[in-house]
């Protein structure tokens, strides 16, 4: 039987490899259900061509009237409480979370509840609620494969590696398009310079996120609640030319590391397949057509947002949600053009010293961090900045 997938965020990049293994599998997976934010045009083109069942659109603001309750034989759910229905349909065996942001929270929780396998690609879930997100999953038959390719790679080495032999892990990062350009020129930078990031193809939140390295911060966080590693034994490292996507050190100092084209077919491939191996060869990819690695230490003074995710890393509990509401609203702001690129940790750092940490016993605790967070991300003015550079 075939099995079915639930697809969050279908019309992103990690929606669209997932869509790409699909068709490249079609006598293993079909498409049960998927969502969209607002773009309506790609919303029918995928339930034209797949025929799922259900289809959310999660935005409040688009015309009903356009799709209407049905495309053929797939019905037309609005508003983001259906996302949460969606992800418990008992014919869907892994949902895969591609939604940007914490709108992907409540949905993972219904999937959670609903023993699903979490194909997780949305990092802000375990950001923002890692502990809480841990304790359901200990009362559930319900589990997550990374779908990220730094945390996929690290989940395949570790299954790997014999745990007493482990010493820590790391990371990899392309650096971003700023790498090499001079710091005193950063508040200059564009949103078009911004958002052309030199390895992957991302949608504008996440690459503005690599762009400073706040996106590597949150899945250090995100990592810490992945693999159970301390923030002391997750490490980050440039890799400029995207071919490592993580490293496994042992005691020994021998390290392991998991390689691949830069293409997110990769892990999104093994996490609809684990634990099963994908059956056949996705995109070779010689050692000999790697050329020249380099792996480098990321300048701390060119990328404050990552030494901030390590400080909201280790002062825990809600500490993690304001980082990453915070991040949000910075991110939106800049993409408005109205605060510099520089001052996107700024904005984090305001918040960060703004609102007090707790360590909540339920979602809405989490949720209330971050509506806090964003209230004080949004109350930012460039004349009281904190400057970290």
């Amino acid at each position: 039987m075939k099995r079915g997938v639930c697809i969050l965020g279908a019309s992103g990049s990690v929606g669209e490899s997932t869509l790409k293994i699909l068709r490249l599998f079609p006598e293993e997976f079909r498409l049960r259900s998927f969502s969209v934010h607002s773009n309506l045009e790609k919303a029918k083109e995928i339930a034209k061509e797949f025929q799922p069942a259900y289809l959310c659109v999660s935005s409040d603001s688009v015309d009903k009237a356009i799709l209407g309750n049905k495309i053929g034989a797939t019905e037309v759910l609005y508003g983001t409480e259906a996302l949460s229905e969606i992800v418990a349909d008992a014919e869907t065996e892994t949902v895969v979370t591609a939604v940007v942001g914490a709108s992907g929270i409540r949905p993972t929780v219904a999937a959670i509840h609903a023993g699903k396998k979490i194909g997780i690609a949305n990092k802000e879930t375990l950001v923002s609620c890692g502990p809480y997100i841990q304790s359901l999953l200990e009362k559930s038959n319900a589990y997550l494969v990374p779908v990220d390719s730094e945390h996929n790679a690290l989940f395949q080495l570790l299954e790997n590696t014999k745990k007493e032999s482990l010493e820590r892990i790391i990371l990899t990062a392309s650096g971003g398009p700023f790498r090499k350009l001079p710091i005193s020129d950063l508040p200059k930078v564009t949103i078009e310079q911004a958002l052309k990031h030199p390895t992957w193809n991302m949608g504008p939140k996440i690459t503005v996120d690599s762009a400073g390295m706040i996106n590597k911060g949150l899945e250090v966080i995100e990592a810490h609640f992945l693999f159970g590693f301390s923030y002391d034994q997750i490490g980050v490292v440039i890799h400029p030319q995207s071919v490592a996507h993580g490293i496994v050190e042992t005691k020994d100092g021998a390290s392991f590391v998991y390689a691949s084209y830069p293409d997110m077919i990769f892990p999104v491939a093994h996490s609809l397949y684990y634990p099963k191996i994908v059956p056949k060869s996705l995109k070779p990819h010689p050692a000999t057509s790697w050329g020249n690695l380099e792996f480098l230490e990321p300048e701390l003074e060119r990328y404050p947002g990552l030494s901030l995710a390590y400080e909201a890393g280790r002062a825990g509990g809600t500490a993690p949600s304001i980082f990453n509401a915070a991040n949000e609203i910075a991110v939106e702001l800049f993409l408005k053009g109205k605060i510099l690129f520089t001052e996107i940790p700024s904005v984090i750092r305001t918040a960060l010293d703004k609102i007090p940490y707790s360590v909540p016993k339920d979602l809405e605790g989490y949720e209330e961090a971050d509506r806090k967070a964003r209230e004080a991300a949004l109350s930012f003015s460039k004349d009281k900045v904190v400057h970290l550079c």
